[in-house]
C-alpha cells in the first residue's frame, strides 16, 4: 500500500483546483488591471509630462503595451519549467514575481522627484509584470483542465478566465474607493490633488495582500494526473519549446490568431473606453480653456465624451458584471456544443459589434441618451467579452499535447498579446486622433481582427473530444529528447 501511495499522486479536489485556478488570475488581472487605470488617470501626469494630452497618454499606453512584449518570454521561461518540472512550481514563481513587480509600483518615485528615470523604472517594472502573467494564464488553465472530470473541460477551464472580470472589479472598485474618500477641493468631478499626490499607490500596495492569500492556496496544489502519466512514460522533453515549434509550429499559429479578436476588444473595452469616456467634449474643453485663462487649439483637439471618472467606471463595473456572467455561461455551451461552433458564431457577433462604434459612442444631445447608449455598449461589448474569453481557457490547451502544453498554449496565448493587447490602444488612440474625435475607425480595427480570428477558426479543428491521456505522449512518441 506505501509503494501505491508513493507512486501516485493524489488528486486535487474541486474546491483546491477552483480556488487555485481563479485566485491566481484574479491577483494577476488586478495587478494588470491597476496599472491599466493608473495608465489612463495618472501616469500620463506623473511620469509622462510632454506637455501635450495625447502625447502623454500615447507614451502611457506605450510602457503598458511594452508587458506584452515581456509576456511571450514569460511564457517561453515559465513554459519551459512547467513542461519539464511541473505546474506547481511555476505558478508559485509567477504569482511572487507579479506581486512584487506590482507593490514596487506603489512605491516609485515620479518625473517631478527624479525626472526620466521614473519613466524608466515604470517600465522595468511593467515588463517585469508582462513576464509574470506570461507564465501565470495557461498554468492556471492547465491546473483548471487536466483536473476536470470528463465532458467539462470547458466549464472547469472558465474557472481561470473568471480572474479576468473579479480582477476589474476589485481593482476598479479600489480606486473608486479611494478617489471618493479623498478631498476634492474643486469640485466631485475633478481630478483629487491627493489622488495623484499618494491615494493612487494605494491599490498596488494592496496586492501584498492578493499575493499572501494566493500562494497560500496554490502551495497546496499537487500535480495533475496528466503530468505525471507523461512523467512516468518518458514523455517529458527536455526542451519543450523546440518540440513546439518543430511539431506543433500550426497549432501555435492557429491559436495565435484564434485570440486576436478577444484581445484586441478586452483591451479597447477596458483602456480606450475609459479614456474616450472621459475625456472631454469640445465644448468642455473650450470651457475649461476659458475658465482657465489658457489657449485652447480647437482644430488639434481630439474630443471624447466628457464623463466623470467615477460615473464612467461605474458603468464599466456594470457591463463587466455581463462579462462575468457570459464567461460561466460559454462553459457548459462550449462543452455541449463544441468550442469551434461556438467561437464561430461569438466571433461573427464582434466583427458586427466593430461596425456598429458610431450607433452607440457618438454624443447625442441628450446626455441621458448618451449615457443610455454608451451603457448598452459597454454591456453588449462586455458580453461578448466574456463568450468569446470563456472557452479559451480549454481550447488552447486541447490544441497541444500535455509534454509541451504549456509552453505551447502559453506562447500561443502571449504572442497573441502582441498583435492584440501590446497595440490596441495604441492604434486606438491614433484612430481616434485621425477620425477627429469620432471612434468609428477603432471599430473597423476591432472588425478587422475578428475577420483574422474567423478565418483562423474556419482553419482549426474541434478539440471538444480531444483526450488528454492520447495526446499527452506527442501522438505516440514517448522518448526523451
Amino acid at each position: 500500500m506505501s509503494a501505491s501511495v508513493a507512486t501516485t499522486a493524489p488528486a486535487n479536489p474541486r474546491s483546491r483546483v477552483v480556488l487555485a485556478s481563479l485566485v491566481g488570475t484574479t491577483i494577476e488581472f488586478y495587478d494588470f488591471y491597476a496599472y491599466a487605470t493608473a495608465a489612463v488617470l495618472v501616469f500620463p501626469i506623473l511620469f509622462f509630462p510632454t506637455g501635450d494630452d495625447t502625447t502623454a497618454l500615447l507614451a502611457s499606453f506605450g510602457v503598458f503595451g511594452a508587458a506584452m512584449v515581456a509576456r511571450p518570454i514569460g511564457a517561453m521561461v515559465f513554459g519551459h519549467f512547467g513542461d519539464r518540472f511541473g505546474r506547481k512550481a511555476t505558478l508559485v514563481a509567477s504569482l511572487l514575481t507579479m506581486g512584487i513587480a506590482t507593490f514596487l509600483i506603489g512605491c516609485l518615485p515620479t518625473y517631478q522627484s527624479i525626472g526620466w528615470w521614473a519613466a524608466l523604472l515604470l517600465l522595468l517594472l511593467r515588463l517585469a509584470q508582462g513576464f509574470a502573467l506570461g507564465g501565470e494564464w495557461s498554468g492556471a488553465a492547465l491546473v483548471a483542465t487536466e483536473n476536470a472530470p470528463k465532458g467539462k473541460r470547458a466549464w472547469y477551464g472558465t474557472f481561470p478566465q473568471m480572474g479576468a472580470p473579479l480582477g476589474f472589479i476589485i481593482a476598479n472598485t479600489i480606486f473608486l474607493i479611494i478617489n471618493v474618500a479623498l478631498p476634492h477641493p474643486d469640485g466631485a468631478l475633478q481630478r483629487s490633488e491627493a489622488f495623484l499626490s499618494w491615494g493612487w499607490r494605494v491599490p498596488f500596495w494592496f496586492s501584498a495582500v492578493m499575493v499572501i492569500i494566493g500562494l497560500w492556496v496554490r502551495l497546496k496544489l499537487v500535480e495533475s494526473e496528466s503530468f505525471t502519466k507523461a512523467e512516468k512514460r518518458g514523455a517529458i522533453r527536455k526542451f519543450p519549446l523546440g518540440e513546439t515549434l518543430r511539431r506543433h509550429w500550426k497549432q501555435l499559429i492557429l491559436g495565435t490568431f484564434i485570440m486576436l479578436a478577444t484581445y484586441v476588444l478586452f483591451y479597447l473595452m477596458t483602456n480606450f473606453t475609459l479614456s474616450y469616456g472621459t475625456k472631454a467634449t469640445l465644448e468642455g474643453a473650450k470651457a475649461a480653456a476659458e475658465t482657465a485663462g489658457t489657449a485652447f487649439d480647437a482644430a488639434s483637439y481630439v474630443p471624447g465624451l466628457g464623463f466623470g471618472y467615477i460615473d464612467f467606471v461605474l458603468m464599466q463595473i456594470i457591463g463587466v458584471v455581463f462579462f462575468g456572467i457570459f464567461t460561466l455561461l460559454a462553459g457548459p455551451v462550449a462543452d455541449a456544443v463544441g468550442r469551434r461552433k461556438l467561437l464561430l458564431w461569438i466571433t461573427g457577433g464582434i466583427i458586427v459589434f466593430g461596425l456598429v462604434f458610431n450607433v452607440f459612442l457618438l454624443p447625442q444631445a441628450d446626455p441621458k441618451f448618451t449615457g443610455a447608449l454608451v451603457q448598452a455598449f459597454l454591456i453588449f461589448g462586455f458580453a461578448l467579452m466574456g463568450a468569446t474569453f470563456g472557452p479559451m481557457g480549454a481550447l488552447l490547451p486541447e490544441l497541444l499535447p500535455t509534454n509541451v502544453r504549456y509552453t505551447g498554449s502559453a506562447v500561443a496565448y502571449n504572442v497573441s498579446s502582441i498583435l492584440g493587447a501590446a497595440l490596441a490602444p495604441i492604434i486606438a488612440v491614433a484612430l481616434w486622433a485621425a477620425a477627429g474625435g469620432s471612434p468609428w475607425l477603432v471599430g473597423v480595427y476591432l472588425s478587422g481582427a475578428g475577420v483574422l480570428t474567423l478565418i483562423a477558426l474556419l482553419l482549426s479543428r474541434e478539440t471538444k473530444d480531444v483526450d488528454y491521456d492520447d495526446a499527452e505522449l506527442g501522438l505516440g512518441e514517448t522518448a526523451s529528447l
